[in-house]
């Protein structure tokens, strides 16, 4: 894989002198007493503002000041202006703009299209203070306080949105956010080595109309450099085969495409322009870049759509990704190849910089929801190779797992015992993405630059995949070990495939790190939709509770999994769900809350429920087609179907099953699924069902 320039590599900025501040700066009476007479960045957030590096604002405005930088936070602004944006002045270098730790427009909504009443970011969970797709309307602001700084718009709702997508709450297919929100440049994915590079050659004096050439970055461009290779991949067409790997010491944009010329809506005669199923061997990875589809033709086509979606995924490994470029009406939006993932030591670095841990002063003793869940949690690793489909973690921060050192996590178990108040010995959390991927990767680093692979572990697990629990398990019994901790807990989802690769991980995590209850995620139980979501058979999931509850069992633990599973996911019918409501209640499983599907910004899941197609396969006229829970009724149905114990549920559930030829579910035997009554009549057997309580085994019923 390519190597990358070291975060810290970098000379430091002259404003260093300043030293830390014990926050980022909130306000002018904040920089006055830092000293400092203007911000050199100011980061926009939709989220409030805590000094942790679980949240974005933070992680990122500590990176930059530990460069050099003066970084200032403005936190969920009034957007009905653009004078709150001006609080903290006219920043010298750049506004970077983000809408949060999560996406906007999730957020606000629910998978109903609903108003959320609470807000986990905001303090006091209060709702309603940030705009609906908060990085255009940010960005637009910061534009309008200051119309000659530069605005980078970054974080997961503008990374999740960098091209053209379907949009779940407009039902529409809208262009990438970066036009949109007329900023200067789109940062995608984990963006430290981006927003560092940038933050430096921008106080060098360079015009950012002309950085066009950094990694995991996009902008508007009105040309493509003479002797870059055109991959045409206009129309639907298979991916076809990986070219031999670039050599990683040569410059990957030697030749930058030219941000300043005017634009041309043809390919000019200084390119080589081939198809993607036509394409010579051998052509220069670093110098090729592929054509998707306009957003014009894939906001009308679905098919076309589906085929972007495939193409763009499969150029998502940082080792032999090309770039990508994308019409927009008479402009290209042209995208960089991914980031390189940060080595342990720059990780390592990031986590270890001077966070207070804690919400910025002036919010007082407000309440901080998403700040009280993980206060007592850590961040041991990022990026995700799962591929489930309807997850946004690799579209963001990658399939490739970046870890941290052994030693740099313990070091931060004990500055968490030693300096954050209220902690009574328990961590809540050694995790990340995922509960079990910490240094687990590619057996060679050959093959892993070269892959294309959607999934490391669907549909089976990779021979290449280094699955070796072992370190993991020396962690936390290191962990375990410290002065003052009293307990361990693994909160983060766990991937059981991997698990039961090894047994003395499971008894690990049985026998000490497990409060009662742990959260796993079958989805489902039918090859049908899991084909779809790109996760494993039930059946590694029943090996897992068998050893699970064995190792319980030997421990003197009463321990229980608390399965989750999603309704109305693309690939699935009203059979599935009826086939995993019997599972449910033949496992005396009661779920007391479910998750519907959610058709999020990029993701495989959402593009097969836009176009009914399945991007997993090659994409043509007449290619697979999958089935989308589209209409509200049955949504609910699908949600019914995993509450079939809730009486509100049962008349629904009773006309489907008389549809499905199913009645003989109905009625008041063990053996039905639902009752022939509801609650409040006068059916001869309600009294005799409710004295034998059927529903009552309280370690069922699991919240989800």
């Amino acid at each position: 894989m390519n190597t990358a320039k070291d975060l810290f590599s970098y000379r430091k900025n002259w404003a260093h002198r300043f030293g830390t501040a014990p926050v980022l700066p909130m306000s002018r009476a904040e920089m006055d007493e830092l000293g400092w007479d203007v911000c050199d960045i100011i980061i926009v957030t939709g989220d409030a503002y805590i000094d942790h590096p679980s949240f974005g604002m933070a992680l990122i405005g500590r990176v930059l000041e530990s460069q050099g930088f003066r970084v200032g936070i403005i936190a969920q602004p009034d957007w009905q202006s653009a004078e709150a944006f001006k609080e903290l002045g006219k920043p010298r270098l750049f506004f970077g703009i983000t809408a949060g730790n999560m996406d906007s427009m999730v957020n606000r909504y629910t998978s109903d299209r609903k108003l959320r009443h609470d807000d986990a970011y905001t303090p006091d969970g209060k709702e309603g203070k940030r705009p609906d797709r908060s990085v255009l309307v940010y960005a637009q602001r910061a534009r309008e306080a200051y119309n000659d700084v530069p605005v980078i718009i970054g974080g997961i709702e503008a990374s999740l949105r960098r091209i053209a997508h379907y949009d779940y709450w407009s039902d529409k297919v809208r262009r990438s956010c970066l036009p949109d929100s007329k900023a200067d440049m789109l940062l995608f994915g984990n963006a430290e080595r981006a927003i560092v590079e940038i933050a430096h050659r921008l106080a060098a004096n360079e015009d950012i109309k002309n950085i066009c050439d950094v990694r995991g970055t996009a902008f508007m461009t009105s040309s493509i450099p003479d002797g870059w290779t055109i991959i045409d991949s206009t129309d639907v067409d298979q991916p076809g085969r990986v070219e031999k790997r670039a050599d990683p010491h040569t410059d990957p944009y030697a030749s930058k495409p030219d941000c300043s010329q005017p634009t041309s809506s043809v390919e000019t005669p200084g390119h080589q322009v081939v198809t993607l199923h036509t394409r010579p061997r051998g052509l220069d990875r670093t110098h090729t870049v592929l054509r998707l589809p306009s957003y014009e033709k894939v906001k009308v086509d679905k098919v076309l759509y589906a085929h972007t979606s495939r193409v763009f995924h499969l150029e998502t490994n940082p080792g032999n990704a090309r770039s990508l470029i994308q019409r927009h009406g008479s402009r290209d939006l042209w995208l960089n190849p991914p980031p390189i993932p940060m080595t342990t030591e720059e990780l390592d670095h990031i986590y270890e910089l001077p966070y207070t841990r804690k919400p910025h002063p002036s919010y007082g003793a407000a309440k901080m929801p998403a700040w009280e869940m993980i206060r007592f949690s850590i961040n041991i690793m990022r990026g995700c190779f799962g591929g489930c489909t309807f997850c946004s973690i690799t579209e963001h921060e990658g399939r490739i797992i970046q870890n941290r050192s052994e030693k740099s996590i313990l070091n931060e178990i004990e500055t968490i015992r030693d300096n954050v108040p209220g902690f009574t010995g328990n961590i809540s959390d050694l995790g990340g993405p995922t509960a079990n991927m910490w240094r687990l990767k590619c057996k060679d680093p050959k093959i892993e630059s070269s892959c294309r692979r959607l999934s490391c572990v669907y549909p089976g697990i990779c021979k290449n995949l280094d699955t070796n629990h072992e370190p993991l398990i020396q962690l936390y019994r290191k962990a375990r070990k410290l002065k003052g901790i009293k307990r361990i807990f693994i909160a983060s989802g766990l991937r059981y495939d991997l698990a039961i690769r090894s047994k003395t991980y499971i008894k690990e995590l049985a026998t000490h790190h497990v409060g009662g209850y742990l959260k796993i995620a079958p989805e489902h139980i039918e090859e049908g939709p899991l084909s779809k979501m790109m996760k494993p058979g039930i059946g590694a999931y029943d090996r897992f509770k068998q050893l699970f509850d064995q190792y319980s069992k030997e421990a003197g633990k009463e321990q229980y999994l608390i399965p989750y599973f999603i309704s109305a996911h693309p690939g699935t019918t009203d059979e599935d769900m009826l086939h995993l409501a019997i599972w449910l209640k033949s496992n005396n499983f009661r779920l007391d809350q479910v998750q519907a599907f959610l058709p999020t910004p990029l993701a495989i899941a959402s593009a097969m429920y836009h176009t009914e197609r399945n991007p997993l396969k090659k994409v043509s006229r007449d290619s697979e087609k999958v089935g989308s829970v589209r209409g509200a009724r049955q949504r609910r149905l699908h949600k019914a179907f995993l509450r079939y114990h809730a009486p509100e549920n049962w008349p629904i559930l009773r006309e489907a099953l008389k549809r499905m030829g199913r009645a003989d579910l109905i009625g008041n035997g063990k053996k039905h699924l639902v009752p022939s009554w509801q609650p409040g009549g006068k059916h001869r057997d309600q009294k005799k069902f409710l004295q034998k309580k059927k529903f009552t085994p309280a370690k069922t019923r699991f919240t989800k």
